[in-house]
C-alpha cells in the first residue's frame, strides 16, 4: 500500500518560515519525481515546486527565492522549506509521487499564514 504522509504545517506569521516533510511509503521514491501542491481556499490544486529522479528542481514564479524543494532518497522523504512566508501561502500543501503513468497523493497539511 502506497502512503505519502506530510507533515510540518501549521500557522505562521507573514514573513516567517516553515518547513514540511513528506514520507513515502510502499514506493521506492527515489525513481519517483516528487513534487509539492497547493490549494488556497475556494482555488484549484497548483503546481509548487518540483524535483525529478535526478534532483533538478522547478519553481512556479510566485515561490521563487523563498521555497526550496530537496530530496532524502536513503529516507524515501521530500521536503520543502519555505520562507519569507506571505497571506498569500495560505492553503493546503499536498505531497505528489509519479512514475510511469502512475501518481500518489499525500493526504495534505494546512499552512495558514496570517498576523
Amino acid at each position: 500500500q502506497v502512503q505519502l504522509v506530510e507533515s510540518g504545517g501549521g500557522l505562521v506569521q507573514p514573513g516567517g518560515s516553515l518547513s514540511l516533510s513528506c514520507a513515502a511509503s510502499g514506493i521506492i521514491a527515489s525513481i519517483y519525481d516528487m513534487a509539492w501542491y497547493r490549494q488556497a481556499p475556494g482555488k484549484q490544486r497548483e503546481l509548487v515546486a518540483g524535483i525529478n529522479i535526478g534532483g533538478s528542481t522547478k519553481y512556479v514564479d510566485f515561490v521563487k527565492g523563498r521555497f526550496t524543494i530537496s530530496r532524502d532518497n536513503a529516507k524515501n522523504t521530500v521536503y520543502l522549506q519555505m520562507n519569507s512566508l506571505k497571506p498569500e501561502d495560505t492553503g493546503v500543501y499536498y505531497c505528489n509521487a509519479a512514475f510511469a503513468g502512475d501518481a500518489y497523493w499525500g493526504q495534505g497539511t494546512q499552512v495558514a499564514v496570517s498576523s
